[in-house]
């Protein structure tokens, strides 16, 4: 399924153009955009691709340009088609780390660790953590063992946001009944059908908001901060998590928030082959547009330049760093952490392509083996 989204004309876009539109628009010659550009993301429903559906209307009706939408399903679909130059760009999540490093699906033989770059993350008043069936009897983290929850085919991402949840409380997936269902927005509607008990997911979008309204209802697994021993196990798994107080999503607020589990997300990347000057103007037509976007998806509030994480898990793009500078958000710190990831990439993917002659069915445990090895000779991190 294609999302295509383009200028509104006559009295359409006189609507459209309104208030904060219309003072945007002003600036748009700054803003150079080819006439059509894709996005890959998530779901149809998902947070990240309903996010996607506003920026491409508020791009669209400030630069007279199209923004494709390009649901996946999987991982490696959202960021095969942006390393094949197809698409030119990925808003992803957590996927965007594993495929840095080199791990869970993309240890594949005919993948590997992918050398991304960044041009703006999120960090909203959402977070992650478990959603959970209002009917199925679950409190805390200790009531997860033996229920059902949603393992989703393809999206190893996902399953390790599971399994470091279910690590908060010194458990793993052999503790709780595995439902596999086929897609992120499949395993809602099985939660929803009452198929499965718990999903992992970020508190906004679409699907939880139909699952609090549906008969089973929803709540939200906490990941109390004080919690010191959980949070340990948890990011021994997922390292870009962090505690977060959220107060975005249905059954929460700010007089009822959540202690929960925040990274950027979405990201939007790419990788660094991609022209600078196209980053530089993407990055700047996101942060021109913000007021216009946002009152479309609230949840994208956390796009605003004042929130992004410049010393987060993969590095930004040159032509992104460009547009940060002038902004006088880039600074020397900032730099350094950028060309220490980029550093750790070079050597992840040296390693790879020392194994290029490997035969298929071996090559995925000896790259895992030679990842270790390499890490750990440049005294860096493993991440398993």
């Amino acid at each position: 399924m294609v999302t295509r989204f383009t200028i509104a004309r006559g009295a359409a876009a006189a609507f459209l153009l309104t208030g904060a539109a219309l003072t945007s628009a002003a600036h748009a010659q700054e803003v150079e955009l080819p006439n059509t550009l894709s996005v890959t993301t998530y779901d149809v429903g998902a947070a990240s691709y309903n996010q996607g559906v506003a920026l491409g209307t508020a791009l669209g009706n400030a630069y007279d340009m199209s923004l494709r939408v390009l649901p996946a399903t999987s991982d490696v679909a959202r960021l095969l088609p942006v390393r094949q130059g197809r698409v030119e760009f990925g808003l992803v999540g957590s996927e965007s780390f594993n495929a840095v490093e080199g791990t869970e699906a993309f240890s594949a033989p005919e993948i590997g660790p992918q050398p991304l770059r960044m041009l703006v993350g999120s960090n909203s008043d959402n977070c992650f953590t478990l959603g959970l069936r209002g009917d199925a009897g679950i409190e805390t983290v200790d009531d997860l063992r033996g229920k059902r929850v949603g393992w989703v085919v393809g999206a190893p991402a996902l399953q390790s946001n599971v399994a470091g949840f279910l690590a908060f409380g010194g458990m793993t997936w052999d503790d709780v009944e595995k439902v596999e269902v086929a897609s992120f927005g499949g395993s809602w509607e099985a939660f929803i059908n009452g198929q499965v008990d718990v999903v992992t997911s970020l508190t906004t979008g679409a699907l939880p908001t139909q699952a609090a309204a549906s008969p089973g209802g929803l709540k939200w697994l906490p990941l109390p901060a004080s919690d010191k021993e959980g949070w340990a196990r948890l990011q021994e798994i997922k390292p870009q998590f962090s505690p977060r107080l959220a107060t975005l999503g249905p059954n929460i607020s700010e007089e009822n928030p959540l202690e929960c589990a925040g990274f950027p997300f979405p990201v939007l990347l790419t990788y660094p082959d991609r022209e600078a000057d196209l980053v530089y103007n993407m990055t700047k037509a996101i942060d021109e547009q913000y007021d216009n976007y946002v009152e479309i998806e609230p949840g994208m509030i956390g796009w605003a330049d004042e929130r992004q994480d410049f010393l987060w898990v993969v590095p930004y793009h040159e032509g992104a760093i460009r547009f940060w500078e002038e902004k006088g958000l880039w600074s020397e710190e900032a730099q350094a952490h950028n060309d220490a990831l980029i550093e750790r990439q070079e050597i992840l993917m040296a390693a790879w392509e020392e194994l290029a002659d490997v035969a298929e069915a071996e090559k995925t445990e000896r790259w895992l083996e030679r990842r270790r090895e390499v890490l750990e000779e440049a005294g860096l991190p493993v991440y398993e």
